[in-house]
Parts: structure tokens; sequence; C-alpha cells
């Protein structure tokens, strides 16, 4: 079947354009959310510890922020854009449309990541404004950006199909990502910690993509870069696979 460009395009642009119709939960909120981070973290707590590897608290915390925020969004609108049309059964519509499940997945997909980096990227220039940020590795820092935008998304997407209600759909980035997250080096570097917490840190996959993001700006991180490469690019195959599995089988789409 010949790539449907229409279609992708046209359910592409009506996920942007909800996003659009909700720009402050969208957008605004998080934003703010943020800039109260770097009120709190960066200048009350910043202003009375010392630098974390050379580098300023307050501009120490920049990456791990800028990653709970992909985290968070990546998962909620991806999640969201697929459940809603399971919920109003409008799901039938998409799945009878001639558009393969790798089209419907690149829409979809595409759209949460869109939306994801363009927050991100947004969250940056926010942070700016309240400290000086220098990015080492700019194309690596964007690579990172994409891969762990468009991985989570995919997450999102699995979560979506996954959930029977409203409560399974907040369950998984309330009560498991966003407390990885904090206990990922968002906030801190996991050298500070006693070994055995260090140890124990590892075996939290959010460390490496954190670790590995922050390395884009300040050359340094918590784990070698190509670990973190590792596992993003692990994490997003893991994430291909489930999907295919997904629509080969019509989990919960079709039944």
């Amino acid at each position: 079947m010949r790539f449907n460009g229409q279609g992708v395009w046209a359910l592409y642009k009506f996920e942007m354009n909800r996003a659009r119709r909700t720009l402050w939960q969208s957008v605004v909120t998080p934003v703010v959310t943020t800039s109260l981070y770097f009120v709190v973290f960066g200048s009350a707590i910043g202003s009375r510890m010392n630098q974390i590897e050379g580098v300023d608290y307050a501009a120490f915390i920049v990456p791990g922020l800028i990653m709970l925020s992909l985290f968070t969004q990546s998962l909620f609108n991806a999640s969201f854009a697929i459940y809603f049309p399971k919920f109003s059964g409008t799901i039938y519509e998409i799945l009878s449309a001639p558009m393969s499940a790798f089209e419907i997945v690149m829409a979809y997909v595409g759209a949460a990541a869109t939306k994801s980096v363009i927050l991100g990227l947004l969250i940056l220039a926010t942070a700016s404004l309240f400290v000086p940020i220098r990015i080492e590795h700019p194309a690596l820092m964007v690579a990172f950006l994409l891969l762990t935008a468009l991985s989570f998304s995919l997450f999102g997407f699995i979560l979506g199909v996954w959930a029977k209600g409203f409560e399974e759909l907040n369950a998984v980035p309330m009560l498991i990502v966003t407390p990885l997250t904090f206990l990922g080096g968002a906030f801190y570097s996991i050298h500070m910690l006693p070994e055995f917490w260090r140890t124990v840190s590892l075996f939290n996959p959010i460390v490496y993509l954190i670790s590995g993001f922050r390395w884009t700006f300040y050359g340094q991180g918590d784990v070698p870069v190509g670990i973190s490469l590792a596992a993003i690019a692990g994490f997003l195959a893991a994430c291909l696979a489930v999907v295919t599995w997904i629509f080969r089988t019509g989990y919960r789409l079709k039944n």
C-alpha cells in the first residue's frame, strides 16, 4: 500500500490543533511550574549549596527539569490522544481509514513528540532567563531531546491503549515515572549518594537519560554518555516492538 501522507498530515494536524485549543494546560502551566522550580531550588536552595562538579546548582538542575517535563508531557500527550478515541468509540473510524498501523502511530506519536520538544525548548529558554546556561554539545542535545520525546510518546501510546480508565491512565506517570525522575538525579548527582544508594540508583533507567542529557550541556554525567545513548535507543526499540505487537494482535483496540 502506498504511503498515505495526506492521512498522516490530517491526523497530525488534528492533534496539534487540539493542543492549541488547550494552550494554557499544554504549554503555559508546565512553563510556570518549571519557573517555580527555579525559584525554589535554584534561588532559595541553590544559593546555600556549593557547585556540583564545577557547575552552579541552579544551572545543574536545568537538564533534569527539562527531562522531567519531557517525560510527563510526552506520556500525557500520547496516552490521552489514543485513549479518547477508544473511550468515545471513534477509534474504529481511524482503524478503518486507508492508513497503515505505521502511519497511525507516526501521526499520533509525531504530534505528541512535537509538542513535548516545543515545551522542552520553551523551558530551556525560560531557564536562560534565570541562570547562565552553556551547551557544549548542541547536536547531541537535540538528538537526546528528540529520542527521549519519541520514546516516551511511544510509551504513552502504549499506555493509552492499555488503560481501561482514567485511573490507570494517570497511575503510571504519577506513581512510577515521576518518582523515578526525582530519584534519577534530576536535582542532584548520584555521586553525592552513599555507595549503597549509588549502586541502587544505577538500576533506575531514568538515571541514564538525565545523565546523558546533562552531559550534552556540561560535558559530564553520572554514567558514560555511550551507555546513556544505548539506554534510550534500547527503550525506543522496546516500545516499537510493543506497538508492533499491539497492531498485529489488535490488543485492546479491536476488542
